[in-house]
This record gives C-alpha cells, sequence and structure tokens, in this order.
C-alpha cells in the first residue's frame, strides 16, 4: 500500500492527547479543507510503497503501543483492513483518524477518532468548494460509525459562529454521548490558539463538551511528521 509517511510523536488531540504513538499516514483524500496541514498527503500516489511486513518492522522501533493510522483519509482506502489486522494482532492500540465520510464496518479498531467538517473547512476555490461540500459531511457514515465504534467526536472551531453549526450537526447525527464530543481552536500560530482556546474553554464550561488541546500548535507549528 501506499504510505505517506511514518513518524513518532506525541498524540496532539482528544482524549489521548499527550501519548506517545506511532503516525501512519496513508495517501489521498476526497475532501479540500482550506485549513488542512497535510496537503501533501491529498494525492493518493504520494508515498512509497510499504508491504504491512515493513510497516510492522518500522514501527516496532518505536516505544510505544499506540498507533494512529490517519492520513489524508483512511476510511476511504481499500486497503485500510489490511493494515488494521495486522496491527490488531500484533497488540497495538489502533485509533483511526477520519472525517466521518465513509464507514467500513467490523475494524478491530480501539478508537475511531472522528472530525466531521463544518463549513469553515470549506476552499474559497469555486470548483474545490463544490467538491468539497458534497463530501465534507456524510450524516449516514457518521451514525453507523458512532454505532459501531468507541468514538470521539472532534470539531474544528474558528469562530464563535461555528457553535450553532456544530449544534445544528449534533441534531442531524442525534445519537451522539455528548461526553464523548471534544471542540478545538483553528490556529497555525501559537498566539492565534491561545486567543481562540480562551473563549472556546468558557463555551465547553456552560455546555459540557470538553476542550481538547492542539499540542502539535503549540510545541512544533508548522512542522512536518510532528
Amino acid at each position: 500500500m501506499i504510505i505517506n509517511e511514518i513518524f513518532y510523536s506525541l498524540q496532539g488531540e482528544g482524549k489521548l492527547a499527550g501519548v506517545p504513538s506511532v503516525f501512519i499516514r496513508l495517501a489521498g483524500c476526497p475532501l479540500r479543507c482550506k485549513w488542512c496541514d497535510t496537503k501533501y498527503a491529498w494525492d493518493a500516489a504520494k508515498g512509497t510503497e510499504m508491504s504491512v511486513e515493513q510497516i510492522l518492522l518500522r514501527i516496532s522501533s518505536y516505544p510505544t503501543q499506540y498507533v494512529v493510522v490517519t492520513g489524508g483519509e483512511p476510511m476511504v482506502n481499500a486497503e485500510l483492513e489490511s493494515l488494521v489486522q495486522p496491527l490488531h494482532k500484533a497488540g497495538y492500540h489502533i485509533t483511526i483518524e477520519t472525517a466521518g465520510i465513509e464507514c467500513i464496518a467490523d475494524l478491530p479498531v480501539d478508537l475511531m477518532s472522528i472530525s466531521p467538517k463544518l463549513s469553515n473547512s470549506t476552499p474559497d476555490n469555486a470548483e474545490l468548494a463544490a467538491a468539497h461540500d458534497q463530501h465534507r459531511f456524510q450524516v449516514t457514515a457518521l451514525k453507523s460509525l458512532i454505532e459501531d465504534y468507541d468514538y470521539q467526536l472532534k470539531f474544528v472551531v474558528d469562530t464563535p459562529g461555528d457553535l450553532n453549526e456544530i449544534a445544528e450537526c449534533l441534531a442531524k447525527i442525534d445519537n451522539v454521548n455528548p461526553y464523548k464530543i471534544f471542540l478545538m481552536p483553528q490556529a497555525v500560530t501559537e498566539q492565534e490558539y491561545i486567543e481562540k482556546s480562551r473563549w472556546l474553554a468558557d463555551y465547553c464550561l456552560q455546555t459540557g463538551f470538553s476542550f481538547t488541546p492542539r499540542l502539535q500548535v503549540i510545541l512544533w507549528p508548522g512542522q512536518k511528521g510532528k
């Protein structure tokens, strides 16, 4: 399969934030989020052909049992199951990072980390925007993922206006455990992160939703492989 990159870092977001983890980034994504920090993984051909055996050997060199399969968008990769099954047999704790636009059933996954894309993700280019908006929020897939897996639901928040849209999204999905909802600020710089975090933290206190840090923004802003 095509692997865009493999790297070792701290999990930056969600309930496992701070846990040393190996990240396996698959190539290919149908979305075109304007604030995406991994645009280099959009193309399904961008990466290196690796066998499962090569992947297992590579990740075994890191002192952790936590693996995060990310992208791109892993859930549109036809070879995802052939990767996840051997990882599970090897005893790894597996998280899949997904936008929730597709659902593959019965994967041996410990945590489905779902980040539905709000309208704040829509690119400015009209052609890209049309394709992006067609795919970015799939209610049926989201419901299936939530019903089938232990999950967390993460929303990237850019402005206070996004909070109403999040409420609308949750009403459409309908079956979400509020204690599995995480909100995180959209930011590129540490200063931007701090400013947005203050009002977003206040909102989390009002709703009971969890505030999640974005350690990659605080510790390694803009660095690839972190």
